[in-house]
C-alpha cells in the first residue's frame, strides 16, 4: 500500500505543477473556453500514459537481459527526480504559451509528449524509481501508466478549469512560492520509499561482498 501511495503522491506532484503540458492546457482554457480544450486535455493525458507505458515496457526487456542496469537506472531516475524537485521549489514564474488561432487538437496533444523534455524525465524517473525486479516489471508499469492516467485528468484539468485565476494567483510572488515548495516536497516525499529500498540493496551488496 504504501508503494501505491508512493506512486500516486509522485503523479500528482508531476501533473500538477507548472510545466508545457499545464502551460498549453492553461493557455487553451483561457482562449478557447473548457469544452473545445477537452480534446487537448485528453490527448495530453492519455497520451503520456500511453508513453510512459512504451517506455516501461521497453525498460523491463532491457531489464530482463542486464539485471545490474536496474538499480543503475533507479539511481539515476532518483536524481532526476530530485533535480526536479530542486527546480520546482526555484521556479520564479510561468510562462504563457503563444496563442493560438483554434485550440491544439487530441492528436497533437499526446503527440506532444514525445517532444516534452519534462515528459521524458518523469515517464523514465517513474519506470526507473518505482519498478522492482522479481516483481514483475510489466505489471508495475502497466499500475504506474493507470495512475498516470487517472491521476492526470483532475490534476491537468484544474489548469483548464481554474486557468485565468490560477495564472493570476501564480502572478503573486509569495503565492507561487509556497505552490512550488509545497509541489517539490510532494516529490521529494515520493522518493523517499525508493531511497530506503535503494539503500537497503547496497547495504545488502556490501555485507555479502
Amino acid at each position: 500500500m504504501d508503494y501505491l501511495y508512493a506512486v500516486v503522491l509522485f503523479a500528482i506532484s508531476s501533473s500538477v505543477t507548472p510545466g508545457p503540458n499545464n502551460i498549453m492546457v492553461m493557455t487553451s482554457g483561457v482562449n478557447f473556453g473548457i469544452q473545445r480544450s477537452l480534446p487537448l486535455l485528453s490527448g495530453i493525458c492519455i497520451g503520456f500514459a500511453f508513453m510512459l507505458l512504451l517506455v516501461g515496457l521497453g525498460f523491463s526487456r532491457l531489464f530482463e537481459w542486464f539485471p545490474a542496469l536496474h538499480m543503475i537506472i533507479k539511481c539515476a531516475g532518483v536524481l532526476y527526480l530530485l533535480y526536479l524537485a530542486l527546480l520546482i521549489a526555484r521556479s520564479a514564474d510561468t510562462q504563457d504559451a503563444q496563442s493560438q488561432s483554434k485550440p491544439l487538437s487530441f492528436l497533437k496533444g499526446a503527440l506532444f509528449q514525445w517532444i516534452n523534455g519534462k515528459a521524458w524525465v518523469v515517464a523514465t524517473g517513474a519506470v526507473a524509481a518505482f519498478t522492482t525486479l522479481g516483481s514483475g516489471v510489466d505489471s508495475q508499469t502497466v499500475l504506474i501508466a493507470t495512475t498516470f492516467l487517472l491521476v492526470s485528468f483532475p490534476c491537468v484539468g484544474v489548469w483548464l478549469l481554474f486557468g485565468s485565476l490560477l495564472k493570476n494567483w501564480l502572478n503573486s510572488a509569495a503565492s507561487r512560492k509556497r505552490f512550488n515548495l509545497t509541489m517539490a516536497a510532494l516529490l521529494v516525499i515520493s522518493i523517499l520509499p525508493v531511497l530506503k529500498e535503494l539503500v537497503e540493496q547496497l547495504s545488502g551488496l556490501v555485507t555479502t561482498s
